[in-house]
């Protein structure tokens, strides 16, 4: 069998066996909209519990716009061009609109990666482009803490604009069940105490932390309060999109009723359930721009671990062209030797760093016996240190996964990774009724 695998700009092809691959775990075909501009502009005319957008910035001075950094593609140059527009109209120009760009505690996104991201026609608008930065107390300003106990720290444009608005793109979320709506604001434009406290033990550590699950969800529902008490925006517009990267739906309005539609149409398509575990799961980071760092492939490694059975292994394909990324997980990964010793470690209530969430791998390592990486920008000495086993190949990770679980053992595939929901056919991300 051959196959592509989404990996870095062009894609990896593979060649599996036939007898062993039982699943190809794939996006619903839902239809791409036709006019992805025009489909905007009526979703933020007819909003979901909230006045429409050209009502809300009509009288206001400033606006601030929220979108997603470098690593989730949401198709700006679609996006942002009718959100401009309905702002113009309303009396409100690019010239008094700032863009800020939701990078949490990633670093600030290029010049040419502004460009790339947002395309030449918003850059050019007149709007000033900021990247967030959540260590410059300067750029912040004080909320309340949340009943949890964490601070609240929101970026100071965004706070001090009389209009405030997000875009973010939906998908499976390894911790806060799924991505856009609320993340926008909290972790995305937060300060670093915020975004500390968002990755403790107590919020991600439960299993109902995890891809696919909203409600009961304590990740989501810190995510949630902390947004609101930064100061939800007047008007957010939420995108989904299919494997080709072309857009199925956008849902704008109230905070969390517009998230809650696009939750739900992200799962009508990325939702696939098979009937029994694998042994064999192999899975990427979606391709660029996921997979530009090992800190973002941990996501990949997570996406099938609903359906591998216990002791199975993971076998992940992640480019990772920038290494293995925030500067502060490279050089704790490089310091840990022993993964045993990392675990009590990581989940001590008292134990804060950057990278908190990090501490997933060790929910993987419970369910897999062995994570084989291919990455052709990380030495295989660094990836060794990432408690992951370097492989030169994925037809080197299935052969030696088929040595070890036999012949007949069963392979899924996840070409999108963790775009794609996962999950046991009856168990509970399957049963779950979103409204």
């Amino acid at each position: 069998m051959q196959l592509t695998l989404r990996y870095g700009r062009s894609g990896l092809e593979v060649s599996l066996p036939d007898g062993n691959v039982r699943h190809v775990l794939r996006f619903r075909p839902l239809p791409a909209i036709d006019d992805p501009r025009e489909t905007t502009r009526e979703a933020l005319r007819q909003p979901l519990g909230c006045a429409p957008l050209r009502e809300l910035a009509r009288g206001k001075g400033t606006a601030c716009l929220v979108t997603s950094d470098i690593t989730r593609p949401l198709p700006n140059a679609l996006v942002l061009p009718p959100v401009l527009g309905e702002l113009e109209a309303a009396g409100l120009p690019p010239e008094r609109v700032t863009i800020l760009i939701a990078t949490g505690s990633h670093r600030p996104n290029t010049p040419e990666e502004l460009r790339e991201m947002l395309g030449e026609e918003v850059v050019g608008s007149g709007a000033e482009i900021v990247n967030h930065d959540a260590f410059d107390p300067d750029q912040l300003v004080e909320r309340a803490a949340t009943r949890r106990g964490t601070p609240v720290a929101v970026n100071r444009r965004y706070a001090e604009a009389d209009l405030r608005i997000s875009v973010a793109l939906v998908e499976p979320h390894l911790i806060a069940g799924f991505s856009g709506g609320r993340k926008a604001i909290c972790p995305g434009i937060c300060g670093i105490e915020t975004l500390l406290r968002f990755h403790a033990p107590e919020l991600i550590r439960p299993d109902e932390a995890c891809s696919g699950l909203i409600d009961g969800n304590p990740a989501h529902e810190e995510a949630l309060e902390a947004a609101t008490l930064a100061g939800a925006p007047e008007l957010t517009a939420n995108v989904t999109l299919d494997e080709e990267r072309r857009m199925t739906g956008v849902f704008a309005g109230e905070m969390d009723a517009a998230h809650r539609a696009a939750v739900a149409h992200s799962v009508a398509q990325s939702k696939v359930a098979i009937p029994e575990p694998v042994d064999i799961a192999i899975t990427t980071s979606a391709g660029y721009p996921l997979d530009l760092t090992f800190y973002q492939g941990v996501k990949g490694i997570a996406a099938p671990l609903r359906i591998l059975k216990p002791g199975g292994t993971i076998i992940v394909a992640h480019e990772c062209a920038e290494g293995i990324g925030e500067p502060d997980l490279a050089r704790r990964m490089m310091e840990l030797d022993d993964f045993e010793a990392y675990v009590p470690r990581v989940w001590d209530p008292t134990y804060f760093h950057m990278d908190q969430w990090h501490a997933q791998f060790t929910k993987i390592r419970r369910q897999a016996s062995e994570v084989l990486s291919f990455s052709e920008g990380i030495p295989r000495d660094q990836q060794a240190r990432c408690f992951v086993t370097p492989i030169e190949s994925v037809e080197e990770g299935v052969e030696r996964a088929l040595w070890k679980h036999g012949p007949d053992a069963t392979i899924a595939v996840l070409p999108e990774g963790p775009y794609v929901l996962a999950c046991l056919e009856g168990d509970r991300i399957d049963r779950q009724a979103l409204t």
